[in-house]
């Protein structure tokens, strides 16, 4: 389990830091307010650490020893100082610090906190480097390092684009503006044609006099603009602000195309993804199924033992769906209704897929308060042979077919074949 590790003396400051990392971490958090103390709680949980946020100036390690001994072991260590003068922030960040802190307000505690919050999360976020000087390549990979990220390198645009197409992880590119064979204006252009705006995030950078090369960036579609030489704290505040901003884009995103309560795609976006899924079928020639399920006596189980476990159900339903078929477009469309488009699967095969989700549904046992039960499912299902007919031609089938299968006795599955 990650855990993070914080050092200070003042008690005062320590309580105020354990109230804020209470409300904004995740994981456990160690706590020392001495170079000893702070010693002995990472030779213990050391292969646990991600990150220290570490007072500069200890009783016992005036002179931030705590800091170079833990930057020795390699860990990302976050200062926390009184000290604002320009000699100590330059030794800091000479030493490799992924950033400092200065002892304000109870703002820059929390930013202290997020920002040990911030290098956890980006050990999760890839960022590609395109530039074709492999000096400043390296030197912005060692910076980005820093701060934990996973960096990839191109030395051109057209290098950049083959990996973005095979990493799509991708979420952040830093390219330079002046590159043989494919320029920075270039790939950028490039990357919105190829690429979904809120997927990807362009920063672009520039050596030259040009002032007006940042709005040139801009318009032709990059995020963000950085002149060089620059300031590392203000690399560091661009990549992070555009980092978090595209994450507060997807989750956005999410929230208007997801289920709340199962997490599955919501009714309005399993409409529009699948009439996508099925022009592009329609114009490949290729087979695509439609499924519409139904959870039996679903209004039984809600009259019995109440909403909340109606709600459980719904939860482990939805979460059935997503690990056994989470490769095609799933949806809860009703309130015991789900939806499961599945392009390349013909009638057998999609019966075949369907039964076998209907049978393990039917052995599962379903953990709700203070009790278990088992349920059943019903499933109706349709098939296009060369992806013709519209989306609601395919529903209305689909839940026709639902509807005898009900008729049947439930806890079955028709397809259009009668099977």
């Amino acid at each position: 389990m990650p855990k993070f590790l914080i050092v200070e003396d003042s008690s005062v400051i320590l309580k105020i830091l354990k109230h804020i990392a209470k409300q904004e971490l995740p994981f456990e958090v160690l706590f020392a307010s001495s170079m000893a103390q702070a010693k002995a709680l990472y030779l213990e949980h050391k292969d646990e650490l991600v990150a220290g946020l570490i007072d500069l100036a200890l009783p016992d390690a005036p002179d931030g020893q705590l800091v170079d001994y833990l930057l020795e072991e390699g860990l990302p260590v976050v200062v926390l100082t009184g000290t604002s003068d320009g000699d100590t922030r330059e030794t800091l960040l000479r030493k490799g610090v992924a950033d400092y802190v200065i002892k304000e307000t109870r703002f820059s505690y929390q930013y202290a906190i997020q920002m040990l919050h911030r290098l956890y999360k980006n050990r999760q976020v890839d960022v590609l480097v395109v530039e074709d000087s492999r000096a400043f390549r390296k030197f912005i990979v060692q910076l980005l390092n820093l701060h934990q990220y996973r960096v990839h390198e191109a030395e051109d645009g057209l290098q950049a684009l083959e990996i973005l197409h095979q990493q799509e992880s991708i979420q952040l590119v830093i390219t330079d503006y002046h590159m043989p064979q494919l320029d920075g204006f270039e790939l950028v252009q490039a990357i919105r044609q190829q690429f979904e705006r809120r997927h990807i995030a362009v920063i672009g950078l520039s050596g030259h006099d040009d002032h007006s090369l940042s709005v040139k960036f801009i318009k032709n579609g990059a995020n963000d603009f950085l002149p060089k030489p620059f300031e590392q704290e203000e690399f560091f505040c661009r990549v992070t602000n555009n980092v978090e901003a595209l994450e507060s884009l997807q989750r956005l995103q999410h929230q208007a195309t997801r289920d709340y309560l199962t997490g599955l795609y919501n009714r309005r976006y399993f409409t529009e993804e699948a009439e996508q899924q099925l022009a592009k079928s329609v114009a490949e020639e290729r087979v695509v199924s439609l499924a519409m399920l139904d959870i039996d006596f679903f209004k039984k189980i809600n009259d019995e033992y109440g909403h909340a476990a109606g709600d459980m159900v719904l939860q482990q339903i939805g979460e059935t769906l997503q690990q056994g078929l989470g490769r095609f477009l799933v949806a809860r469309t009703g309130g015991e209704e789900f939806s499961i488009l599945l392009p390349g699967l013909d009638a057998e095969k999609a019966y075949g897929l369907m039964d076998g989700l209907r049978q393990g549904i039917a052995e599962r046992i379903f953990d709700i308060p203070d009790d278990f039960l088992r349920l059943s499912v019903s499933i109706g299902v349709c098939t296009s042979v060369d992806g013709s007919g519209s989306l609601d031609q395919m529903i209305a089938v689909a839940d026709d077919n639902l509807y005898r299968a009900k008729e049947a006795g439930r806890n079955l599955v028709v397809s259009d074949d009668g099977s």
